[in-house]
């Protein structure tokens, strides 16, 4: 048995839950994950006030105090720190083997990143997204402003900068940092929880519960009802002659779908009964634009459904077999044709599935994950 001691891993994000979003939903995964694996793990981020918890899944949380006006009244999730982050940062720092950053944007990664400068702890920066296409011409301003000068110098000094898709990759180059440490790593996804129906009376059953025919084969669209997501050109590929009926699962206006033969609303769902969404459906359709790689898409493969999205560059680092997962122009009739086509093609549903279940079990399980994680971290153990 090793007397190594524990690694201990300082995370660092605006949010954690029961915050509710994507960069959260990622730190949480990993943090329980190290936990697991035997690192002692600490998450620096956000509250109503400062306090210090540990869980029942061993992962201590530091809370600092913030204010959350621009989320409340402009929708902007950024966090305004009380002027102890960092002290805090510098506490925890100093403290820890690794410090893993979440996005640059943030004030929280800033006072992080000095304070593991100044205690000299390596740390590893995972950014999630590029310059984010706001309405609003001052927030997409100070993102750029930020981004160019603060996120330019924490890409540069960082030990690894970790990104899930090619257009964030090469954002991150442009902004300096090292392309020998630039590293594409796919958040993970809960393939226990998102797996295919074991048999065909599971799915009957999961389709009862939800109000869903019962012999029709079923295309699923999950996300918000925005045009950047494409369910308007979901909806314009389906025809009224259509062999399949679609499935939508998300938030937002879903007043597009009134009067839509074959077209069925489930609404916004919570993660056990969107698993069982997947697990009803024969397919899985997202015409979406400038995403990288959507959870859903993840969640999809795990859950075995054939894969028809948008033939986006931002996949390019996951190599996916065209001949198993349908890349498609972003236009109504060639979705539509291919819709029509694997209605039509059990066994080729069945193969595409297949491979995407395959490949989710090697490429998006959070214990290979996390794992990933700790080599990169090995290094910088004191």
């Amino acid at each position: 048995m090793s007397n190594r001691p524990p690694l201990r891993v300082l995370l660092v994000s605006h949010y954690y839950p029961p915050h509710v979003g994507g960069i959260e939903n990622v730190v949480h995964h990993e943090a329980v994950e190290l936990a697991a694996q035997g690192a002692e793990v600490t998450v620096l981020t956000s509250g109503e006030r400062s306090c210090v918890t540990v869980g029942a899944d061993g992962v201590r949380v530091v809370r600092v105090a913030a204010w959350n006006g621009p989320e409340r009244r402009a929708g902007v999730p950024y966090p305004v720190f009380s002027p102890t982050l960092l002290t805090a940062a510098l506490r925890e720092a100093r403290r820890a083997d690794a410090v893993h950053l979440h996005d640059c944007l943030y004030l929280s990664t800033w006072s992080a990143a000095l304070a593991a400068t100044l205690t000299r702890t390596p740390y590893v920066l995972t950014q999630h997204v590029a310059v984010v296409n706001h309405p609003s011409w001052l927030v997409k301003t100070v993102q750029r402003a930020f981004y160019g000068v603060v996120g330019r110098l924490l890409l540069r000094r960082a030990r690894a900068v970790l990104t899930m898709n090619a257009r964030v990759a090469a954002f991150v180059r442009g902004l300096g940092a090292p392309a020998e440490r630039t590293r594409h790593l796919p958040n993970g996804v809960d393939i226990e929880l998102f797996r295919p129906a074991r048999d065909l009376t599971e799915r009957q059953l999961i389709r009862k519960r939800l109000g869903l025919p019962a012999d029709r084969v079923l295309a699923l669209f999950v996300g918000r009802f925005v045009p950047k997501k494409g369910y308007d050109i979901l909806l314009d590929a389906h025809g009224q002659q259509a062999d399949y009926d679609l499935v939508f699962a998300g938030d937002g206006d879903a007043s597009a779908l009134a009067g839509h033969p074959g077209v069925h609303h489930l609404g916004a769902l919570p993660p056990d009964v969107i698993a069982e969404a997947y697990r009803a459906c024969d397919l899985f359709a997202l015409p979406s634009t400038d995403e990288g790689f959507p959870l859903s898409v993840q969640e999809a493969m795990a859950s075995g459904l054939p894969l028809v999205t948008t033939d986006d560059p931002g996949y390019a680092p996951y190599g996916l077999d065209r001949d198993r997962v349908c890349l498609l122009p972003r236009r109504a009739r060639e979705l539509g044709e291919t819709l029509d086509a694997l209605a039509a093609d059990e066994d080729r549903r069945r193969a595409m599935g297949q491979y995407a279940r395959a490949y989710a079990e090697r490429d998006f399980a959070w214990p290979e994950h996390a794992a990933a994680l700790v080599e990169l971290y090995g290094g910088g153990v004191r």
